[in-house]
């Protein structure tokens, strides 16, 4: 069966829609038997803190996984080559400030969301309100790409073409994941993700052993050949393919590589998840076995990448429906024929189900937690109000996903989820370590370094050609953009810091001191949690 044509069928629609229900069926399964009542806030928000390190730490790689680790990178690898395996050393290398700086300290120091460690030690309802929409804005431009990623795969694997067909699957994804939200609380998403990251790494793995062996196990015909088969010739092995041809391209290249390193470590999703472990030595587990995983999975992107190029060819994925999203399902096509492609359809989809389920549950979690119980509240809402918020916001927010995964469609995804990271570096990352090393940090420099942020960052992505401008801008029609790099971080990061500092010298309002010493014994023992 021919593939290879754009807009063509790939593989067996019907075939591919079997193992992505069966796979649906099973998770679903499973979360209805863990989930139990999830009615207080500890089990539906954290499980009750009750996984391990090993658990929480592959549950931690199915959360960060996404649609554009397995989609966007493999893709970006086999058009762009070594600039595009730049993407999975800046997601891996992130996890380094997470395991040195944040996971043990943030474990100790908070109950169920960001803004618990953020309003420690400061006016607890504007703290928690700027840590809530940080949350929301972040979680919704995550929730864009994994909803981008699912229009690209069903397009592709089920010969889907009209916008109004994939615009259909992608609210179909929307409500499995909202069912997964609402029955499964933290415990079922928790193993859905434990699952989705075993299938995705035993497939990446699998596939990366034949692509070698295809070759002869020797990776210098690989890269021969992905080189002979790609429009860029041998520039795709040797940095510059992508980036460097300009001073605004290699600039861009900064920001980007400033984005993906420093924004896992305030990515809500990912913070929330050290407080489903017992204590802060299971925290610091967590990550070392997620880095352990992704390095797995991230290693094989490479030869992905590189084997697509090679067996499909640059100009045959470009000309797919889904681009350079395409790249994977394609190659598992030509190398493994309709059976192959069904399985990686089924780990695409599920790789979305789950991160949208992680992403779903903490932007609700931190609306009724941080909002509802803390703000409106004021402290006093019982443990059953509560998680009925969190439900309906999760609902609401599920809805919201879907519309822009919708506008979303055919961006390509690791790039949106870049956008992500450089809005969690902007918005979170300069207020969490002010909070936990600084001591003269106070509520003022709080607000400053979030909103301050958080602000410059949503102001130039929307002047960027990531919005007009380009031929790959969202509304690519019109043309209003100033500012010239397609990734932020490079201005907003330092923008944040700068805010937070000025924030809190130029405020009359003392840091408090007791709390802040309060906060420094239970960050570093956990006693008191």
């Amino acid at each position: 069966m021919s593939a290879l044509a754009a807009g063509s069928q790939v593989g067996d629609p019907i075939l591919n829609t079997v193992v992505f229900a069966a796979f649906v069926v099973i998770t679903l399964y499973v979360v209805y038997r863990v989930s139990g009542r999830n009615s207080s806030t500890s089990d539906y928000y954290a499980a009750g803190g009750r996984f391990t390190g090993v658990q929480n730490g592959i549950a931690l790689s199915g959360d960060f996984l996404s649609a554009a680790s397995f989609l966007g990178i493999a893709g970006a690898i086999a058009i762009n080559g070594y600039d595009g395996f730049l993407y999975s050393i800046g997601f891996l290398v992130a996890w380094l400030v997470n395991l040195l700086l944040i996971a043990e300290l943030v474990r100790n120091t908070g109950r169920f969301t960001m803004g618990d460690v953020l309003a420690y030690r400061m006016r607890q309802r504007p703290v928690r309100a700027a840590a809530a929409t940080s949350t929301l804005v972040i979680s919704f431009f995550y929730m864009l790409a994994q909803m981008a990623g699912a229009g690209a795969v069903v397009a592709l694997l089920l010969n889907v073409q009209g916008k109004g067909g994939q615009a259909l699957v992608i609210a179909v994804v929307g409500l499995i994941m909202i069912f997964y939200v609402l029955v499964g609380g933290m415990k079922g998403t928790t193993w859905v993700q434990i699952i989705k990251a075993a299938i995705l790494i035993l497939t990446v793995v699998l596939m990366t052993v034949f692509l070698i062996g295809k070759f002869g196990f020797s990776i210098s015909a690989l890269l021969d050949q992905a080189a002979a088969n790609n429009a860029k010739g041998t520039a795709v092995l040797e940095p510059g393919a992508q980036y460097g041809k300009t001073p605004i391209s290699t600039v861009d290249f900064i920001s980007l590589s400033l984005a993906l390193i420093l924004g896992a470590a305030g990515l809500p999703h990912v913070l929330m998840r050290f407080y489903t472990v017992p204590n802060a030595r299971e925290a610091r587990r967590s990550v070392v076995w997620a880095v352990g995983t992704m390095s797995v999975f991230y290693g094989a992107t490479l030869i992905i990448g590189y084997g697509a190029s090679a067996l499909v060819g640059s100009d045959r994925i470009l000309s797919a429906t889904g681009r350079e999203n395409a790249a994977a399902p394609l190659l598992a096509f030509e190398i493994g024929g309709t059976v192959l492609l069904g399985v990686v359809a089924a780990v695409a989809f599920a790789t979305i189900l789950a991160v949208v389920a992680g992403l779903t549950i903490t932007a609700s979690a931190s609306f009724a937690h941080d909002v509802y119980a803390n703000i409106f509240r004021k402290g006093n809402a019982d443990a059953a109000s509560e998680v009925r918020v969190a439900r309906q916001t999760a609902v609401v927010i599920g809805v919201l996903a879907i519309i822009g995964g919708i506008l979303a469609n055919g961006q390509n995804v690791a790039f949106l989820v870049a956008l992500a990271f450089a809005f969690a570096a902007s918005a979170n990352l300069s207020t969490l370590l002010y909070s936990l090393f600084w001591k003269r940090f106070n509520t003022n420099g709080t607000l400053w370094g979030m909103y301050g942020g958080l602000g410059s960052c949503l102001l130039l992505v929307f002047f960027s050609p990531v919005v007009s401008g380009a031929p790959t801008s969202i509304l690519s029609g019109v043309d209003f953009h100033l500012f010239p790099l397609s990734n932020p971080g490079i201005v907003s990061i330092p923008v944040s810091f700068l805010c937070g500092y000025l924030g809190t010298i130029l405020s009359k309002e003392p840091a408090d001191a007791a709390k802040q010493q309060e906060m420094e014994v239970r960050s570093l023992t956990g006693i008191g949690r």
